[in-house]
C-alpha cells in the first residue's frame, strides 16, 4: 500500500502545502504520463506544462515523498563525477557537451522560483571546504576545470579565509561557488507542482503505477485506474518498487541520514556559518550542513548502502555536527530522518528510452537536486523532436554492479570504506 504520510522531517513539519491531491480512480488521457512527482518528475511537467502539453502526474505516494523532499537542500553544480571524469572515460568531445550543461540545473531552479513565486527559502553561495591540504590542492583544480567550461563564479579560500564562512577549525579551505545556494527542497518540489496545476497539469497522489503497457499509445495502470498518454516518463528513481525490474537492475538505493536542531540563537548562527552559506566538505562520505530559514542547523552525511534504515539516526549524525562544531554540545535535535537516493555504478545519471515513447531518468547518486532539474529540460526538448541533448546521457553505458543481488552491497560498502580511509588519512 502508498504511504499517505511523509516521513517525519522538519521539512514535512515546515511545509508550505499540506493539501492532498486525490488517488487517481478512472481513465484519463494526457499528452505525456509522469510517474513520480520529485524533482525530475516536476520538472519535466512543468517544462511541458509550460509549452502546452496536458501532462499527469502519477505519485505513489505524496509530492516530494522521496530523495526530492528529504535532501540537504544544496545547489550543487555539476554531476557526482565531474567533467574532468567524464572526459577521461567518455572522451573530450561528451566531456565538452555535458561540461556546457553541467551549471544549467541552479539556473532552472532560480527561474522556477522567480516565475511562479515559490516560497523556498532560497539563499545564494555554496561552499566545498577541504578537511586536508590533499582535498585543497583537488578543490584548486576544480577551479581551473570549472572555468575552463565557462562557470567564473569561484572563489577560492585558504585556511584564513574559510573562517570568515564556517566557524570551525575542521577545515585548510575552500572553494566557494557563489552561483551555488541552498533552500527548503520540498517547499520547492511543491511549488513547482503547484505551477503545473496552474498551468492545467494535473497531479494524483497515492497512485503507485503498477505496469506500463508499450504501444503507440502507452498506458499506465494503477490499482483503481489508468493513464493513457502518448509519452511516458518513468522518474521514480529509489522508489520504483518493482515497476521495472530490468532498469532497478542498473542501480542500488542508499541511505543518508539528516537532523536538524533546535532554533539557534542569531549570534550562534553568525558564528557556525556568519554569510549564511550552505557547506559539504570533499570527503569521500562527505559531510553537508546549513541554515534553514528559520535559524537551524540542519545537517547530513553517511551513507547507508542498500536503503537500510538505522535506528538511531542521531547517533550516526550528532558526532559529525560535533566534530565540526563543539560548541553545539547538548543542543536539542528536534528532527531526524532519512531517505533513499539512487546510486550507480559510473556515478552518472542514467537517461534511456524503452521503446520510442517510454523514457526514463534515474541515478543522480547523491547529486541529484540541480541535474534533475536539467533532465527536465533536456526530456522536454528530446520529445519534441530535439534529442540531442537526451542522447548524450542516454549514450553513456549503464552498467550492472558486480556481485548481483547479493553480494552488490557489501562490495559497494568495502569500497566506500577503503575510500574513507583514505579521506582520514588525508591520502
Amino acid at each position: 500500500m502508498p504511504t499517505t504520510s511523509h516521513t517525519h522531517s522538519y521539512y514535512a513539519a515546515s511545509a508550505n502545502d499540506k493539501t492532498a491531491r486525490p488517488t487517481l480512480q478512472e481513465h484519463v488521457t494526457a499528452d505525456i504520463c509522469i510517474i513520480g512527482a520529485g524533482f525530475t518528475g516536476m520538472s519535466t511537467a512543468l517544462h511541458m506544462a509550460e509549452k502546452g502539453y496536458k501532462v499527469v502526474v502519477l505519485e505513489g505516494s505524496r509530492i516530494g515523498f522521496g530523495a526530492s523532499g528529504r535532501n540537504g537542500g544544496q545547489i550543487v553544480n555539476s554531476y557526482s563525477r565531474d567533467i574532468d571524469f567524464i572526459e577521461r572515460h567518455y572522451g573530450e568531445k561528451v566531456g565538452a557537451e555535458m561540461g556546457q550543461m553541467a551549471f544549467e540545473g541552479g539556473r532552472i531552479i532560480r527561474r522556477f522560483v522567480q516565475q511562479y513565486g515559490i516560497q523556498c527559502d532560497l539563499k545564494d553561495g555554496g561552499l566545498f571546504a577541504a578537511c586536508n591540504s590533499k582535498q585543497f590542492d583537488e578543490l584548486v583544480g576544480k577551479q581551473k576545470l570549472w572555468e575552463s567550461h565557462g562557470h567564473k563564479q569561484l572563489e577560492l579560500l585558504d585556511r584564513q579565509a574559510i573562517q570568515q564562512y564556517v566557524g570551525s577549525e575542521r577545515y585548510t579551505g575552500g572553494l566557494l561557488d557563489h552561483s551555488g545556494g541552498h533552500f527548503h527542497p520540498l517547499n520547492l518540489v511543491l511549488g513547482e507542482a503547484a505551477a503545473v496545476e496552474s498551468l492545467g497539469g494535473v497531479i494524483y497522489e497515492n497512485s503507485p503505477a503498477l505496469r506500463i503497457r508499450e504501444g503507440d499509445k502507452a498506458v499506465v495502470h494503477t490499482e483503481e485506474g489508468c493513464v493513457e498518454a502518448d509519452y511516458v516518463l518513468v522518474a521514480g528513481n529509489a522508489y520504483l518498487n518493482g515497476l521495472l525490474p530490468k532498469l532497478e537492475s542498473k542501480a542500488m538505493p542508499c541511505g543518508t541520514q539528516v537532523i536538524t536542531t533546535e532554533p539557534l540563537l542569531e549570534e550562534v548562527q553568525r558564528r557556525l556559518l556568519p554569510k549564511d552559506n550552505c557547506v559539504e566538505d570533499c570527503n569521500y562520505l562527505l559531510d553537508y550542513f546549513r541554515l534553514s530559514g528559520d535559524g537551524r542547523l540542519i545537517y547530513g552525511g553517511g551513507v547507508t548502502y542498500g536503503a537500510r534504515e538505522p535506528e538511531k539516526v542521531e547517533s550516526l549524525i550528532v558526532p559529525k555536527m560535533l566534530k565540526t562544531f563543539p560548541e553545539l554540545k547538548g543542543v536539542k535535535i528536534d528532527y531526524a530522518w532519512t531517505g533513499n537516493f539512487l546510486l550507480t555504478l559510473m556515478r552518472l545519471p542514467q537517461f534511456g528510452r524503452i521503446g520510442s515513447n517510454v523514457y526514463y531518468a534515474q541515478g543522480y547518486s547523491g547529486h541529484g537536486i540541480t541535474c534533475t532539474h536539467l533532465a527536465g529540460k533536456v526530456i522536454s526538448d528530446a520529445i519534441q523532436g530535439q534529442a540531442e541533448r537526451f542522447d548524450i546521457f542516454s549514450n553513456l553505458p549503464q552498467y550492472p554492479f558486480p556481485g548481483g543481488r547479493m553480494f552488490r552491497i557489501p562490495l559497494t560498502a568495502m569500497g566506500a570504506w577503503y575510500y574513507n580511509l583514505r579521506d582520514q588519512l588525508g591520502i
